[in-house]
């Protein structure tokens, strides 16, 4: 799936990915670059809602399990499980969220643990950034439940 695959993905069964203008800069088995328009997502104070920032990046780390699960049929069910969200700079132009796959032996032990039980549980570390410096950081687990 590329990036223009996995945006139409996101628009269609994840509607509030669309409402918050999020668009897929780029989409590997290596790294998903998500961006927020500011202007759906704006608080109060001008900057991004807080809770626009997190969905953002739940959506980065989700798009990397839906890409690297991709080959299994039928299509895995994946699921935030934790979060924990931390905020660091005020939000005030479109913001990216940038998720990198985990180590090859975090990704080999998900990937063995999702084929021999059906359940496979993957942490993932997303930075949230705008304009080039760290706003947030989101670090979650996720399971990938076979369908």
């Amino acid at each position: 799936m590329d990036a223009h695959a996995l945006q139409a993905y996101l628009h269609r069964h994840i509607p509030v990915s669309q409402a918050m203008g999020i668009t897929v800069l780029s989409a590997s088995l290596e790294t998903i670059v998500l961006r927020a328009a500011l202007e759906p997502n704006l608080n109060h104070r001008s900057t991004a809602f807080g809770g626009s920032v997190a969905s953002l990046a739940v959506l980065a780390g989700w798009s990397l399990l839906r890409l690297g699960l991709d080959s299994f049929k039928p299509t895995p069910q994946i699921v935030i499980q934790r979060s924990t969200m931390n905020y660091t700079l005020p939000i005030e132009a479109d913001f990216d969220a940038v998720c990198h796959r985990p180590d090859d032996a975090a990704w080999q032990r998900f990937l063995r643990a999702f084929e021999r039980r059906g359940r496979g549980r993957l942490e993932v570390d997303v930075d949230v950034r705008v304009e080039g410096r760290s706003a947030a950081h989101l670090h979650a687990g996720f399971v990938a439940l076979r369908s």
